[in-house]
């Protein structure tokens, strides 16, 4: 019989906890928030809402900030993955640039 240990929380566990306790705290300040949608193959899915969403400095949010951070707590999450409908976003915090 093999016992788990308990020990060490589970990835999605410590990934939704790294969002709560930083990511979220960080992007309220420009009206946004993260949600952890799953946790596959060592690859964290999330989606940004409120003003995250449709935002135009959100791949930049996304990488250099949630990414990298997610990546410095937990060094074996592989990648980070926005499945947001950016263009669904009715209030960004920044107005994507026009082309």
């Amino acid at each position: 019989m093999t016992i788990e240990s308990t020990d060490k929380p589970d990835l999605k566990t410590r990934v939704q906890e790294i969002i709560d306790s930083m990511i979220n705290p960080a992007v309220a300040g420009h009206g946004g928030f993260v949600e952890l949608i799953d946790v596959q193959d060592n690859r964290v899915y999330l989606v940004m809402g409120g003003g995250c969403q449709g935002c135009g400095a959100a791949d930049v949010t996304l990488k250099a900030g949630i990414e990298r951070l997610i990546k410095e707590e937990i060094p074996e999450v592989a990648e980070v993955l926005d499945t947001t409908d950016h263009a669904a976003g009715n209030n960004p915090y920044y107005t994507p640039g026009k082309s």
